[in-house]
């Protein structure tokens, strides 16, 4: 099988990195050098067709929204109108969850219809499928697990998040090492669980090779999962992250090797003042993998507001070598979110993604920012509204204001400075 990474290393440059390329406004021989060092992926699998997007060095920085049901409330038609949404608004990514109802066929409905690449995490759906059989997890079959990862690949999927790195020698790092909240990571739970239980090698690591061998069949993006991530401001930085990160490092090059794209998951909550370290850190042991983080989320005291928690954490993160950005919703920690969370949580994502590009020295990123100022010194409301991330919303909020047909707003009326400041 010839991947999108093998034929870069072999000089091709694939229509994959030319709409890349176009998308960035980057040479596209740079790109294709990039992508053969694994430093840049473009998800997508042989089996799908849609508009890609590139996650990495140099790039912009990219946002992905979670959907799925849950076993207390599962209705695919709202997880595919929250996708429509967060697609309307912004997002490249879209990760289905579903922990309920038929889970093949919710996933195949969100393959169908997603203009943009969709990601999973495989033991979710065989972990599902087991409780719902009344049986522990601790039998599960990893044949089953490997089973419905090559199904996934089979159907389309373009990224699979994969707790590789959760081993005997990672969770021994965590026994001397009391954390507050220990593990939050659905898919690190579930891993250490069965392990524990059944005292055996995490079979994502064990038959690793056999993992890369299907993903390099369909193509198929590794998110290698952080599942001893801190799940509190206090478990930062400790053993058990680090222990599970120089693992996903050694992983990394082990997939490169194959020929199989790769990117690394990083932490979740994070102090404010550690976050420009731990991104250092995992670029370097993991040689500059594109790195994919939730949030981070920099306080853990804001329940229904952690879209904006996430964001300020995003943000650092972005300007200091973070590439993708999962958003985090109002509903975090809460409550599944609904269509309105969805929206909130992808223009938190976007906006921490665009602060972050301008930091970077992204030209797009810079333009539109003194696009939108231009406007403003003129008055030009046309022109601001159609460089904001939200056009509608600026819109709306003047034309229903009192100076809704005013070339000032209603805040400063007459005084406007910019009016004023030009003797208009």
């Amino acid at each position: 099988m010839s991947s999108l990474l093998i034929q870069a290393k072999n000089g091709i440059i694939t229509p994959e990195m030319l709409q890349v390329a176009q998308k960035e406004n980057i040479d596209v021989e740079w790109l294709r050098g990039n992508i053969a060092e694994g430093k840049i992926i473009i998800p997508k699998n042989v089996n799908r067709n849609f508009s890609v997007n590139g996650i990495g060095n140099g790039l912009s920085t990219k946002i992905n929204a979670n959907i799925g049901t849950s076993e207390k409330h599962c209705d695919l038609s709202e997880e595919l109108e929250k996708m429509e949404i967060a697609v309307k608004f912004g997002t490249h990514a879209i990760m289905d969850l579903s922990t309920g109802g038929n889970l093949h066929s919710i996933l195949q409905k969100i393959l169908d219809r997603s203009p943009v690449m969709v990601g999973t995490v495989p033991v979710y759906g065989v972990v599902t499928q087991l409780l719902k059989q009344g049986k522990r997890i601790a039998e599960l079959e990893p044949e089953n697990l490997f089973h419905e990862i090559e199904l996934q690949a089979q159907m389309g999927v373009d990224f699979m998040t994969l707790h590789c790195g959760v081993t005997k020698s990672s969770l021994s790092f965590l026994q001397n090492d009391e954390r507050v909240c220990g593990i939050v990571s659905r898919g690190g739970a579930i891993l250490k669980r069965w392990m524990t239980d059944n005292n055996e090698e995490n079979p994502l690591y064990v038959q690793y090779d056999r993992l890369l061998d299907i993903c390099l069949k369909y193509d198929v993006t590794i998110s290698l999962g952080d599942g001893l991530r801190p799940g509190a401001g206090n478990d930062a930085s400790d053993r058990g992250q680090i222990a599970e990160l120089l693992i996903l490092g050694e992983l990394v090059d082990r997939a490169r090797e194959k020929g199989v794209q790769v990117m690394v998951e990083g932490p979740g909550h994070m102090p404010l003042d550690q976050i420009e370290m731990n991104m250092k850190i995992m670029k370097r042991l993991c040689h500059e993998a594109p790195f994919y983080v939730l949030g981070p989320l920099v306080t853990d005291i804001a329940p229904g507001y952690d879209h904006i928690v996430g964001a300020i954490g995003g943000t650092v993160a972005a300007i200091y070598g973070a590439d993708f950005l999962c958003y985090v919703t109002p509903a975090e920690h809460l409550c599944l979110p609904d269509s309105k969370d969805v929206k909130e949580g992808v223009m938190a994502s976007r906006i921490a993604a665009h602060a972050a590009d301008i930091v970077k020295k992204n030209k797009r990123a810079k333009w539109l920012d003194y696009a939108i100022s231009k406007a403003r010194r003129d008055l030009d409301w046309e022109t601001m509204y159609n460089y904001a991330l939200d056009p509608e919303l600026a819109r709306k909020r003047k034309a229903e204001s009192e100076s809704g047909d005013d070339d000032h707003c209603s805040m400063c009326g007459n005084l406007c400075a910019v009016k004023n400041d030009k003797n208009l």
